[in-house]
């Protein structure tokens, strides 16, 4: 098996922090100026850089291990689960959803609204910071799922 490359995951995890970093500042204004002006659209913009890393990442690692295949954004939550690269109660509560964030945010924007991203923007940046510890993790210890790291 080819071995994880750190220069595929360390500098998008660097990109994923500066996106909830820009995130977290957007969250602290009051929701009516959020709502209104280059914040929302900010905050489109880096969530959905966020999560791009965070797939990009997740299928670099998975074309590292056996039989993993995802095409997906959603397959690939689901398989950084049963993979063991993540908890799976982790990728079903966190990774599906996020899947299906970053889709909505790419091909059905008119339908999100400000209310609903100022909400991800308070309450679930935790969740891709958790990701990132997991990540993390899997680069300290490759070899608890027979990978290397180059």
């Amino acid at each position: 098996m080819p071995p994880i490359e750190r220069e595929a995951i360390l500098p998008r995890m660097d990109g994923i922090a500066r996106n909830i970093k820009k995130l977290k500042e957007l969250a602290m204004l009051p929701l009516a100026e959020f709502s209104t002006g280059d914040a929302y659209d900010l905050a489109q913009h880096h969530l959905r850089m966020a999560l791009e890393g965070v797939f990009h990442i997740g299928a670099h690692i998975l074309s590292r291990l056996p039989g993993a295949r995802s095409k997906e954004y959603r397959e690939i939550g689901q398989e950084l689960g049963e993979t063991g690269v993540v908890p799976q109660e982790f990728a079903d509560r966190a990774l599906v959803p996020m899947a299906k964030m970053r889709n909505l945010l790419v091909h059905q924007y008119a339908d999100l609204d400000p209310k609903r991203m100022y909400d991800v923007c308070k309450n679930h940046l935790q969740d891709i910071e958790q990701y990132l510890g997991y990540i993390s993790d899997l680069m300290s210890d490759p070899g608890r799922l027979g990978l290397g790291v180059e």
